[in-house]
C-alpha cells in the first residue's frame, strides 16, 4: 500500500504531546519495520538465526523490513560475521558499537533508524517467531504504541527451568508491588514500540543495560500509553551468557532508581503522553465538562479510601479525647493525604509547582468539611439523651457525604481549575 502521506502529527496537535495514533503507511525503499539483534561474542549462532529471521519475514511478513545487527563490542568474530551478512543479504545491516550494554545498542540503533514500528529480538530466537507479526501489527495499525511477547501469559507454553522460572516470576512480581506495573513480562526479549513513541520515551530511559526494557515499560505504562502483549511460545537457552545474580542486582538498583524519580515527580512523562481525544474514553459526551467523568471515579476512589482513614484515625483519637479534638485531628490528617492524592490521581498534577498552594488551598476546603462535621456533632451533643458511639459514626458519615461534593466543586473550580496553568493531564487536553 502507498500512500503520500508521512506518519506526523496532525497541524492541530499540540508539540509538546504526541500525535493521535493512525496507521503506518508503507512508502517506497523505507522499510515499515526495523528488527535489531543485539549481539555480543555471538559468531556461533549469529549466521544461522539472521538467515532463519530473514526468510521467515520474507516469506510472512507484508512489508518492508530490515534487520540490524547491533554488535555490543564484541571481541570474537562477531564482526566479520555480522559485516559478511551485511554484504550478502539486502535487508540485513550491521551496527558496532564500542561499548557493552544491551540498552545502549537499542537506544542507538532505534534512535538512528527510518523505520516507523522498531522491534528487538535476543539473537537465540528462543521467542517462537510465529508471534513477530501478532507483536507489530497493533503498532502497525495505529492500535497500540508498545508491544511486547509475555512468557507469564495464561496461554504461553514456556520451557525452561525452574531456577529461572522462579527468578522471572519473582521480578515482576516485585515490579508490581513496588512499581504498580500492570504488563505481565518486563523481561522477554521481544519488544516493539513506534517510531513517534521512541523519540520521545528513549531520552527519559537512563539505564544502558538489562534493565532498559524495564524501564521503558514502567515510563511508557505511568505516561498512559497503550502497551499490547502477545502470549509466546519461548525455549530457554540453555548456552544463555546471562549472569543471572549480577543483572538481578542491577535491575533491584534500577527499580529503586525509577520508583523514587517517579515518586518526586522528576520525570516530564507529559511529553509522551497520547492528546485528549486519542482514547476512546475521551469522547465528548453532550453537556458533560471534559474530564469531569474520569475525574468523578477518581475523586470518588480517592473520597472512600480518605473516608476510611478518617474514621480509623477518629475511632482512635477518641480513645484518648473528645468527639471534637479527634473530629479536628482525622479530619486534619486525612485531608491532607486527601489533597495530596487528588492532586496526582484525580486531577493528574505532577511534579512540585504549586504543591503548598494546593495543599493551603485544600485546608480551606478542610475548614468548610470541619464546620459541616463539627456542627453536626454539636447538634447531635444538643439533642437529648446520650448519643452512642454508632450514632456518632452515622452522623459523622452523613456530614461526610455533603462535605464531599461541596470538596470536589470546590477542587474542580477552585483548587485545580482548568484555566490556572498547572500541569493537568485534562487541563493539557482541553487546551489542545
Amino acid at each position: 500500500m502507498r500512500t503520500d502521506t508521512p506518519l506526523g502529527a496532525p497541524p492541530e496537535t499540540p508539540p509538546r504531546t504526541l500525535p493521535v495514533r493512525g496507521p503506518v503507511m508503507a512508502e517506497p525503499g523505507r522499510p515499515a519495520l526495523d528488527v535489531v539483534i543485539p549481539v555480543y561474542n555471538e559468531e556461533a549462532d549469529l549466521e544461522r538465526c539472521v538467515r532463519r529471521l530473514h526468510d521467515h519475514l520474507a516469506r510472512t511478513f507484508p512489508y518492508g523490513f530490515r534487520i540490524t545487527i547491533a554488535d555490543n563490542a564484541s571481541t570474537d568474530r562477531t564482526p566479520e560475521v555480522a559485516a559478511y551478512l551485511d554484504e550478502s543479504i539486502e535487508e540485513v545491516t550491521a551496527v558496532r558499537l564500542e561499548q557493552k550494554g544491551r540498552g545502549r545498542a537499542l537506544r542507538t540503533v532505534w534512535s538512528l533508524s527510518e523505520a516507523p514500528v522498531l522491534a528487538y529480538m535476543d539473537v537465540d530466537l528462543s521467542t517462537d517467531l510465529k508471534a513477530l507479526l501478532p507483536l507489530v501489527a497493533p503498532l502497525i495499525s495505529g492500535h497500540s504504541d508498545l508491544a511486547i511477547g509475555s512468557r507469564l501469559a495464561r496461554s504461553s507454553r514456556v520451557v525452561r527451568g525452574p531456577k529461572r522460572e522462579f527468578i522471572s516470576r519473582a521480578y515482576n512480581l516485585i515490579l508490581r508491588g513496588s512499581l504498580a506495573t500492570r504488563f505481565s513480562d518486563a523481561q522477554c526479549g521481544f519488544k516493539a514500540i513506534r517510531k513517534d513513541v521512541a523519540e520521545r520515551l528513549l531520552p527519559l530511559v537512563e539505564d544502558t543495560g538489562w534493565f532498559f526494557d524495564t524501564e521503558m515499560l514502567v515510563l511508557a505504562e505511568r505516561a498512559g500509553l497503550r502497551i499490547h502483549e502477545v502470549p509466546v511460545d519461548w525455549v530457554d537457552d540453555p548456552n544463555s551468557t546471562v549472569h543471572i545474580v549480577k543483572t538481578a542486582t542491577e535491575d533491584l538498583r534500577g527499580v529503586w532508581r525509577v520508583g523514587r524519580a517517579l515518586a518526586t515527580g522528576a520525570l516530564p512523562l507529559d511529553r509522551v503522553r497520547r492528546p485528549f481525544g486519542d482514547d476512546p474514553r475521551d469522547r465528548e459526551l453532550s453537556g458533560v465538562p471534559k474530564g469531569l467523568a474520569r475525574q468523578l471515579v477518581g475523586f470518588c476512589v480517592v473520597g472512600a479510601l480518605s473516608t476510611l482513614v478518617y474514621l480509623l484515625l477518629y475511632s482512635l483519637f477518641r480513645l484518648g479525647t473528645g468527639p471534637q479534638v479527634a473530629n479536628a485531628l482525622a479530619l486534619l490528617l486525612s485531608a491532607l493525604g486527601n489533597t495530596a492524592a487528588n492532586r496526582r490521581l484525580t486531577f493528574g498534577v505532577r511534579g512540585r509547582d504549586r504543591a503548598m498552594r494546593h495543599q493551603a488551598q485544600g485546608l480551606v476546603v478542610f475548614g468548610i468539611g470541619l464546620v459541616l462535621t463539627s456542627g453536626s456533632l454539636a447538634a447531635l451533643d444538643a439533642a437529648p439523651g446520650s448519643a452512642s458511639h454508632g450514632t456518632e459514626l452515622a452522623v459523622l458519615i452523613a456530614a461526610n457525604l455533603a462535605a464531599t461534593v461541596l470538596r470536589f466543586l470546590l477542587f474542580r473550580a477552585w483548587v485545580f481549575p482548568s484555566d490556572s496553568g498547572a500541569t493537568t493531564d485534562d487541563l493539557r487536553n482541553d487546551n489542545r
